[in-house]
């Protein structure tokens, strides 16, 4: 049955709105996504919770206020139907917007919330359930349309993406449900108001093309709640095309919406979209996703409207038996299943948890022991003896109810396997002090690319080398670093190399890759061959050129965990070979002297702020010097957040320029306990080595912390004796550095050349 055309204006008016909601939804998502991603790049840290949750809030009134205003006026029934689903649509998405007081490293947390949020707002009255419509598809050939589509979008994600932990993945099923559910209850009585209003010839494509353009408006603001930083920004190029067809099925829109936001807000982890992971990790591949999911609901979008036609104004009724129907959305499922196993990353990838226990070695009187090697060897025997003792009940009890776990000994504890239940028993036991969330990078379905560099190969020592005077250091002292050990914690390292292949270790005990298992050096990012060269590397571009070094890599993806963490400093302290057990196979003999540390844990990684102390602790106790990045969130004080820089037991540094001046991007302390940073070095444009055998040009305190890396194997080799005494390696390092030229420096620059004549003067009694 035709209705007279409504009046233009309120066409017009209709139009107005919608693409207020839709401008209003797009940009608060993108301003979100921004703010997230530049506190990622400047703070280390996604922005705040409560930021997240006001400004999907506020956003959503800002769509809801106008529709529900105007939707009172005496406006045709059709224009009406969707001013009230726009306002109810907005509506929603204020309730859903507060999932976002989830942590983004709590992901299963905001899937939980977002589910139950959805569910409570179908209690609502205004959304109670309607009658079923009496036009449109045929019901069960709607949900078999609505299912297969929705299947076909899931096609992309199963393909690029992988799945988290169990809780996870339920959480994004629920989720996804009441989602649909609650799509369906606002968009399917619009869908029902225009059926009254379907003209021929053109005027029923226009018709068409502006009923599925209306439904879709309605979905927007849900899309735009759907998910957490970046991820509705995927949704709202999916969701809102299938408004097309839900203008033509006007059933199973629950199944569609549902299946389709189901693929982003399962098969990316929202903490991988950040920009610190590069433009060729997660990010790039949710781009293309979305590319393709976006062509397939354009495409469905045409063949809807060709259906609307085809039929013509009456009903699309294509009977359909119920084995066929079953049958049909079986095959289709298992085809996306077989997509997934033959061609995705199938598998589980959900965070595990990291079990700090209440007892930790005992390293006092160390210090006092003169002998390198036994003080190494006494540290790493007292710190396994303590693990392996106060670990048996712990490791019983997991092996009992088949829990996997993975011992450590540097602090004290385990990295668990398990989810909130395992973790709210852990909480309970008397010998555990707390219980960390440890994140699992989920897999890509390709490496990475690492940084390259095209600059020319240097002819002699760079700005930064002499602005350390290490040139001066190896013509007049003699000392270039011969005899001392470096380790590098950090992405892997080009062992390939022309400046650094020559001052690599070698044995079967100088290289670890806890990520991806290779047995010689390597690096799928960059940045770590770029720090090491800076401490050491040949060609011009080190401090230390004759030191030699050890690898093993702690961020493979610009991402690590407590665990991985320790994985390399234990490392360190006790090297293994290949496949070996920490616990068992260390050689503590073997040692690094100095750490070289151009990273830092925040609470997005699992930190609290003091996990890591124990290890820096042991590692000083043993005699090893560790040096870390002070982070570059500044340049407010109080900046150096992430630790092992907040320890006050690590030597964390800052960057200055070529003109000495302090880097804008440089953390500033005060920490708690200490004065931070405690030297600056050059971070800023600093040439060194990139995988490939190429040199580029890099930013950081990344890029400053290897610089006094250098300068501690210097002093060290200048004068052995210096060798393990961290507290006066320290404090030369700290009375040697000049103050001069710098601007709003909380440190000094670390002066190699009158730190290694100070090492080499001091006198110590035998």
């Amino acid at each position: 049955m035709n209705q007279p055309r409504p009046p233009f204006w309120h066409f017009v008016l209709a139009v107005l709105v919608g693409g207020w909601v839709i401008a209003v939804t797009v940009v608060a998502q993108f301003v979100l996504y921004a703010l997230d991603a530049i506190a990622a790049l400047t703070r280390g840290e996604p922005g705040s919770d409560g930021s997240q949750v006001l400004t999907g809030i506020v956003a959503a009134v800002l769509v809801a206020v106008p529709p529900a205003v105007l939707m009172r006026l005496p406006l045709a029934p059709g224009v009406a139907a969707a001013m009230r689903a726009w306002a109810l649509a907005g509506a929603a998405a204020a309730v859903l917007a507060v999932a976002r007081a989830a942590p983004l490293w709590f992901h299963e947390a905001y899937l939980w919330g977002l589910a139950a949020l959805a569910f409570a707002c179908l209690l609502l009255p205004w959304l109670k359930r309607t009658e079923p419509a009496r036009t449109g598809a045929h019901p069960r050939a709607a949900m078999v349309t609505a299912a297969a589509l929705g299947l076909v979008l899931l096609v992309p994600w199963v393909y690029v993406g992988a799945l988290g932990g169990v809780v996870e993945t339920v959480g994004a099923a629920a989720a996804a449900i009441a989602l649909g559910v609650l799509a369906g209850r606002i968009v399917e009585p619009t869908a029902h108001a225009y059926s009254v209003y379907r003209p021929n010839g053109w005027r029923g494509h226009a018709n068409a093309l502006g009923v599925g353009l209306v439904l879709g408006v309605a979905i927007v603001p849900l899309a735009g709640a759907a998910g957490e930083p970046g991820i509705p920004l995927i949704q709202l190029c999916v969701l809102p095309m299938l408004g097309f067809a839900v203008d033509v099925l006007r059933r199973g829109t629950a199944v569609l919406v549902a299946l389709t936001a189901f693929g982003p807000l399962t098969f990316v982890d929202p903490e991988e979209t950040s920009p610190l992971l590069g433009a060729s990790d997660v990010g790039f591949w949710a781009l293309l996703a979305t590319a393709a999911a976006f062509l397939i609901t354009a495409l469905a979008a045409v063949l809807a409207s060709i259906a609307a036609q085809a039929f013509g104004p009456g009903d699309i009724d294509i009977p359909m038996r119920r084995p066929v129907a079953a049958g049909l959305v079986v095959a289709l499922a298992l085809g996306v299943g077989a997509v997934y196993v033959a061609a995705g990353q199938p598998g589980l990838s959900g965070d595990r948890l990291f079990v700090v226990l209440k007892e930790q070695a005992d390293l006092s009187g160390l210090s006092a022991v003169t002998d390198r090697t036994e003080r190494l060897r006494q540290t790493y025997r007292r710190l396994v003896d303590t693990a392996e003792r106060s670990q048996v009940a712990i490791r019983r009890d997991l092996r009992t109810w088949k829990v996997d776990a993975r011992p450590y000994y540097l602090v004290n504890g385990l990295e668990v396997n398990g989810g909130p239940v395992v973790r709210a028993w852990l909480e309970r036991r008397s010998d555990v002090d707390r219980v960390l969330t440890n994140p699992v990078l989920r897999p890509l379905p390709g490496d990475p690319e690492p940084m390259r560099g095209d600059a020319p190969k240097p002819d002699g020592p760079l700005w930064n080398v002499k602005a350390l005077n290490a040139d001066r250091v190896w013509e007049f002292a003699d000392a270039r670093g011969a005899g001392i050990v470096v380790g590098s914690s950090d992405s892997g390292v080009d062992g390939a190399h022309p400046a650094l292949a020559p001052g690599f270790r070698g044995g079967d005990d100088s290289w670890y890759d806890p990520w991806n298992d290779t047995t010689s050096p390597t690096d799928q990012n960059g940045h770590g061959t770029h720090t090491l060269g800076s401490a050491l590397g040949r060609d011009g571009i080190g401090v230390a050129p004759d030191a030699t070094w050890i690898g093993c890599v702690n961020l493979a993806r610009n991402l690590g965990s407590p665990s991985h963490y320790l994985d390399c400093l234990q490392f360190m302290l006790a090297p293994f070979p290949h496949d070996g057990d920490p616990f068992r196979d260390g050689r503590p003999d073997r040692a690094a002297h100095v750490l070289s540390n151009s990273w830092g844990c925040p609470e997005l990684e699992g930190c609290d702020g003091r996990v890591l102390r124990p290890a820096v602790a042991a590692l000083t106790a043993a005699g090893i010097f560790v040096v870390v990045a002070a982070g570059n969130t500044g340049s407010r004080c109080g900046s150096i957040t992430d630790e092992p820089a907040t320890d006050p037991g690590a030597f964390a540094v800052g960057a200055v320029t070529e003109d000495r001046e302090i880097a804008d991007f440089s953390s500033r302390g005060p920490v708690p306990g200490a004065s931070k940073p405690d030297a600056m070095a050059p971070g800023v444009d600093i040439l060194s080595a990139l995988p490939g055998g190429g040199y580029g040009a890099l930013d950081g305190t990344s890029m400053a912390a290897p610089h006094v890396a250098g300068v501690v194997a210097l002093m060290w080799s200048a004068n052995p004796r210096l060798v393990g005494d961290i507290g006066r390696t320290a404090d030369i390092l700290r009375s040697t550095a000049r103050v001069s030229g710098l601007t709003g420096s909380t440190g000094n620059v670390a002066t190699s050349a009158t730190s290694a004549a100070r090492a080499r003067s001091t006198r110590w009694p035998r």
